[in-house]
């Protein structure tokens, strides 16, 4: 079923022309329209289904610094304080608030990881406290066991994934932006060499900037520039129980299961962190050798998938026609069949670990296709072969809570204004270089 998402309505009329057009509207693309507008950008936004209708609605809502890998840890930082500033400047409601997150332990290699990322964290300005198992016995009451250690991110929090990409996209309209909904981006005009219109199923909008913010679709569209990005995707599944349990940490992550109390109806999602299926796909095939490595780290996380990535044909390496129905329209929203094993696992732990949640039901269950990079770390940044063409996907599950700071880089790139953050470490050129191996210790 489709993750809960609220509604919006948008423009129908397709403009002629616009400064920038930015295709996807998940919480980078959303992001990156919204401060394009703000700046007195003429900007159109492009959505083949709904806003919000992809990730950006399935995911926990984590809006994290802790355990960030060393490169997406200043975006992250930065994130946050956007985050905070959203709702009064939009005049809605996104959800976010900073209530901490909380990770508790009995592998003692776990916590030594967490607290070597403490040390490596206060030097770049970032607050995180180690407990020691009097304390994270006393922040973990809820799930009356003794701890071995945790830790605790403060300033660390969660949105609301069923209104911050909607409430955004209204933002954008508020600054004058354009939003369309079920209209897919077909491919792209070049005139001289670089960018000069998006050809779209309702026709074409003259422009010199794009960003491609496709999430799991962006790089079969790539595929239709010559550009090759390497991406692959994985199919994770979450479940929601009813609202009306209290006692619980607001964020809470354990080896066996994560608990989210979610914003729009009190109620909590669940996941087993890590556990996903490999849906093959011809794209898979394309880079398997670059994604060989991570998913070889993972494999006592992952598990065979079967053939819904091939059928909603977002991995597809096939070329389409301009001028005739491609597959973002054939699949307007990508919404896979849960793993009904792993949702029952996934309750069944939930139980065993938090008594407060036994004789819950499962309120409701979905599934999302998480999109990676070969080191795990996002394509933020201008593609030299297509002047006027920027890439931001690739987020590796990790978007929804960097998605304003990627968005607010993004934007920063197309305008030509300081960068938000330094764009080096998210340059997609990397991902072709020989380099495309590299893991950050953190």
């Amino acid at each position: 079923m489709p993750a809960p998402l609220l509604a919006i309505q948008t423009a129908s009329a397709l403009p002629d022309a616009s400064d920038v057009v930015v295709i996807g509207g998940g919480i980078v693309g959303v992001s990156t329209a919204y401060y394009l507008a703000r700046r007195g950008i003429s900007v159109t936004l492009l959505e083949k289904g709904r806003i919000g209708a992809e990730q950006s609605s399935r995911n926990w809502g984590w809006c994290r610094q802790q355990n960030r890998d060393a490169r997406e840890l200043p975006l992250a930082t930065r994130s946050l304080d956007l985050w905070d500033r959203l709702s009064e400047e939009i005049g809605e409601d996104a959800g976010f608030r900073r209530c901490g997150l909380l990770y508790l332990s009995q592998n003692e290699a776990e916590i030594a990881a967490w607290a070597k990322w403490r040390d490596f964290a206060r030097g770049v300005g970032v607050e995180t406290h180690m407990l020691n198992a009097q304390e994270a016995a006393r922040r973990g009451a809820a799930t009356g066991r003794d701890w071995k250690g945790g830790v605790f991110s403060p300033h660390d929090g969660v949105a609301d994934p069923s209104r911050a990409a909607p409430v955004i996209a209204l933002g954008l309209v508020k600054a004058g932006g354009t939003v369309l909904q079920d209209c897919a981006a077909r491919g792209l005009e070049t005139s001289g060499g670089r960018v000069s219109g998006v050809v779209t199923e309702r026709g074409t909008i003259r422009t010199q900037a794009v960003v491609m913010a496709g999430g799991a679709w962006a790089s079969s569209f790539c595929r239709q520039l010559g550009i090759r990005f390497p991406q692959s995707a994985v199919r994770s599944s979450i479940l929601s129980v009813s609202p009306g349990i209290d006692g619980l940490p607001d964020a809470l992550h354990t080896a066996d299961i994560s608990v989210t109390r979610r914003g729009a109806n009190g109620g909590h999602t669940l996941a087993i962190s890590g556990r996903a299926s490999v849906d093959p796909s011809p794209q898979k095939i394309l880079f398997s050798r670059e994604f060989v490595p991570m998913f070889a780290r993972r494999w006592r996380s992952l598990r065979p998938g079967g053939a819904a990535a091939w059928r909603a044909g977002f991995e597809t390496t096939a070329r389409w026609r301009l001028d005739a129905q491609t597959p973002m329209e054939r699949c307007r929203i990508l919404d896979p069949r849960p793993d009904a094993r792993l949702v029952a696992e996934t309750h069944r732990r939930a139980q065993a670990l938090l008594p407060a949640l036994r004789g819950t039901r499962i309120e409701a269950s979905w599934a999302g296709f998480i999109d990676s990079t070969p080191d795990g770390v996002p394509a933020i940044g201008a593609i030299e072969a297509l002047p006027g063409f920027v890439l931001a996907a690739g987020f590796s599950g990790h978007g929804f809570g960097i998605g304003t700071g990627a968005g607010h880089l993004a934007a920063d790139l197309v305008t030509g204004d300081t960068p938000i953050v330094d764009p080096r470490p998210y340059d997609p050129a990397r991902l072709t270089a020989a380099a495309w191996g590299q893991v950050s210790e953190f």
